[in-house]
């Protein structure tokens, strides 16, 4: 009998470790250790015009446009990811999602204005905010970008991608979760660069 006993408990030890590895592997918990040589990085290729809407944005804005000064204290300009910084991004990303309310664009590009915690509003809002809210928590600009993006039903749509020691990763208002950039099934159209936000580019291999 206590055979059987120690054995039912070894098989629940063993289910409940599965459980925990697959929870914090969907959460990302523990994520500086274990994000290492799951992920990779972006690689920037060919300078390309930034978007219409985003340039308006910056007249608008032009505080969240302005190149800042670059005090690189960290390797390759990257930020190194804590478990502090991880729950400030989760936190970020959770709470933009949450506060503002999907408004689709029925306007087109016409329709696109890029707000700043607006009540109601579309991936481009919801992108924005979060930037200017990461940067606000002390997060370096030159670490925190915007991307644009095609979803695999076609339309376009604007991401956060926050460059880190770890990988580069994308808060995104259609998932809770953060994940690797590479790990999103989207295809990449273009980034802002890390020395000077006005500055946008195209991206190389996904490989790289």
């Amino acid at each position: 009998m206590r055979k059987v006993v120690k054995f039912l408990a070894a098989v629940a030890a063993v289910v409940v470790a599965v459980g925990v590895q697959q929870s914090a592997r969907a959460a990302f918990v523990g994520a500086p250790l274990g994000l290492r040589g799951a992920m990779q990085y972006i690689k920037f290729d060919q300078p390309t015009l930034a978007p219409m809407a985003f340039t308006i944005f910056c007249l608008k804005y032009k505080d969240e446009c302005k190149p800042r000064p670059q005090h690189i204290v960290f390797r390759g300009g990257r930020l190194k990811l804590t478990a502090e910084r991880m729950a400030q991004l989760q936190e970020v990303n959770q709470q933009v999602n949450s506060a503002i309310r999907p408004e689709p664009n029925l306007e087109g590009l016409r329709g696109e204005k890029w707000l700043l915690h607006p009540t109601s509003g579309d991936c481009n809002d919801y992108a924005v905010t979060k930037r200017h809210d990461l940067i606000a928590k002390g997060f370096p600009a030159r670490s925190v970008l915007l991307g644009e993006v095609v979803v695999p039903w076609g339309e376009h749509h604007l991401v956060v991608v926050v460059r880190t020691s770890s990988g580069d990763l994308v808060l995104d208002n259609l998932s809770g979760h953060i994940l690797p950039w590479s790990k999103k099934s989207y295809r990449w159209v273009r980034i802002q660069t890390p020395n000077n936000p006005t500055y946008w580019a195209s991206l190389g291999d996904r490989n790289a």
